[in-house]
């Protein structure tokens, strides 16, 4: 990710290692992409959202909090990443959640949220001395997508 823009991530080889191993801990509900039985991208998605950074008003609210998305950088040109948001916004509307949150401590990753996936820029928090870019959807219906997702419906953790 370093090589693509991304500064901070990996910062060490255990990086790697934490982050696949969420996907067996019970603790980590991650999702994965799949195409052709394939893992094309991942993304944890908890059911609340972090105390920090947020109002009290916002944390009264039902949300999805997307945490830890990837995805395989062979498979850019089909956008797995805005797939998986969709599905999420989908998914929280389905279920009767109000919204679906994400965060990032990277400027280019929040530009594209924002630019690309449409998500709005809520707040920009400091944590960890690095600004964070806390971003949030309304959770929308989008029955098109059963075109190109089959939801299993359980999380790998």
């Amino acid at each position: 990710m370093r090589e693509r823009g991304v500064p901070d991530w990996p910062r060490t080889d255990d990086d790697v290692n934490i982050i696949s191993s969420q996907a067996a801990d019970p603790n980590f509900p991650v999702w994965a992409l799949l195409d052709g039985g394939q893992v094309i991208g991942c993304t944890t998605v908890f059911t609340t959202t972090p105390k920090w950074g947020w109002t009290a008003e916002e944390l009264a609210q039902s949300a999805y909090f997307l945490a830890t998305s990837f995805t395989h950088p062979a498979h850019r040109q089909d956008q797995p990443g805005r797939l998986m948001a969709w599905w999420a916004l989908d998914r929280a509307a389905r279920e009767g959640v109000d919204w679906v949150r994400r965060g990032t401590f990277v400027e280019r990753l929040m530009t594209y949220y924002r630019n690309a996936q449409g998500w709005e820029l809520v707040h920009t928090p400091r944590r960890k001395n690095r600004t964070a870019y806390l971003m949030a959807r309304r959770a929308e219906a989008l029955p098109e997508l059963t075109a190109v997702i089959k939801d299993s419906g359980t999380p790998t953790g």
